[in-house]
Order: structure tokens, then sequence, then C-alpha cells
């Protein structure tokens, strides 16, 4: 099993977030698993990480449709943030809209952190949303 010392969830549906939490379980070691219901509260929790020197979260998962700060919102202000560290940040959502797939991979082109696509519902989680796998070019 992965071990990670924080894991943070972004999203407003507690169906989704009850199912990450459950699926997390069986694949990773993490006792800081901490769910927020907009990327504000998210934004807000992590800048103060940063403020008191605490390791940010290795992973997010990241609801694109919330209210009050929405994914794409986050992203932005996430981007701006002194973060060392690559995180490894997960884009779910219900989606089919082909402008938010393209608009997740300009964030992923420029962006200094580690990001994935995926739709709603998930059933299962990858290696790649716990841990950066490197394939052979």
């Amino acid at each position: 099993m992965k071990k990670l010392n924080s894991i943070y969830i972004i999203d407003d549906d507690p169906i989704t977030v009850f199912g990450l939490r459950k699926m997390l379980k069986t694949v990773t070691i993490c006792k800081d698993i901490t769910d927020f219901e907009n990327g504000r509260l998210a934004l807000e929790a992590l800048k103060k990480r940063i403020e008191l020197k605490i390791p940010c979260p290795e992973v997010i998962f990241l609801d694109i449709n919330m209210p009050i700060m929405d994914g794409w919102e986050f992203l932005e202000e996430l981007v701006c943030l002194n973060i060392p560290e690559k995180l490894i940040i997960n884009v779910i959502t219900s989606s089919i809209d082909p402008i938010d797939y393209k608009r997740w991979n300009d964030f992923r082109l420029n962006c200094w952190h580690y990001l994935n696509f995926k739709n709603k519902p998930l059933y299962k989680l990858e290696a790649t949303d716990l841990s950066r796998v490197h394939l052979a070019s």
C-alpha cells in the first residue's frame, strides 16, 4: 500500500467524497484525508499550511463544478502559490463537455504539478492517481 501524509478531496457531492474515502482506504495509508465543499475552503487551508510550514497534501482530488469557487478557479489560484513540491491533482468531473477536457489539458501543459483527468463516477483508483508513474518513452 502507498503511504501518504495528506490528501485533499475538494468536492461538494457527499456521495463522491464518501466513495473516494472508501477507495482510498483500500490503496493507501493516510491519516490526514481532509475534504472541502468548495475550492475557496481548500485554498484557505492550503495557504494556512504553507504559512505554518506544514507540508502540502501530496494528492488532491478536485471536482470542477462546485459553488463559491469551482475547480478551475482553484487551479488558477493554486498555480500562483509557492509550492516547491509537485502535487498530484486528480481533476474529477461528471462533465462530458470537450471544453472541460481542453481546459484541463491547457492547465496540465502549463502547470508545475501533475494533473490527471478522471470522469465520475470513479470505480477504482489507479497508481497514477496517488503517485507519478514514469513511463519509458
